[in-house]
């Protein structure tokens, strides 16, 4: 047997209420909350593993039983979390004083255009760094060198630029005879291994 349970239905099945938040705000505090990592294991516990506890610990399980257990561990969690949701709350509302529609066509174009173009173009910027670190002229890959697998050259020598996901692909049947780089993106920028 298959079934699924929905959120709300899930409310409405262990007998405990939602509050109704007028529209947006949730999302909002939930954003604020990312920023300002209120509810995080260290602030309110983890809660993963506290609420097995409490289960093992009651006989009485219910919304009310599990407030009472968990005040009596955490009796300052809720108005700390609070205390650093609510603060970037205020930031965000500064913030938000602060857009206008320039502001978020300028947000638009640094993602459609800038941020595109960095995060998808990423063989000159390696080949320029790879030059940069040796010392060497570089350029990219023609057309005719392109569809050989080449990317660019940095001096004399041919590099092909591929993300780390590349190494793990089994289907590959081409063969690329020159110096390979890989890169991994993360947020903060790329991590490129070279080739020896």
């Amino acid at each position: 047997m298959k079934f699924t349970i929905k959120n709300d239905e899930l409310v409405t099945l262990n007998g405990s209420e939602t509050p109704d938040f007028p529209k947006y705000t949730s999302q909002l505090i939930n954003w604020a909350n990312q920023n300002a990592q209120g509810t995080r294991p260290k602030v309110v516990g983890q809660l993963s593993e506290l609420f097995p506890e409490y289960e093992n610990a009651c006989d009485d399980v219910s919304i009310n039983s599990w407030r009472e257990w968990y005040l009596k561990r955490y009796p300052d969690a809720i108005e700390n979390a609070t205390n650093k949701i609510f603060a970037q709350v205020e930031n965000l509302k500064e913030a938000i004083r602060l857009i206008d529609k320039e502001l978020v066509k300028k947000w638009v174009e640094d993602l459609v255009i800038t941020k595109t173009y960095n995060g998808l173009y990423v063989q000159e910027a390696i080949l320029s760094k790879i030059a940069e670190k040796l010392g060497k002229p570089y350029r990219l890959a023609t057309p005719e060198e392109e569809s050989q697998g080449i990317d660019g050259y940095v001096s004399k020598t041919p590099y092909s630029v591929k993300p780390d996901t590349y190494k793990t692909m089994g289907r590959l049947s081409e063969v690329i005879n020159v110096k390979m780089v890989y890169y991994t993106k993360k947020k903060t920028g790329m991590t490129i291994e070279v080739e020896e």
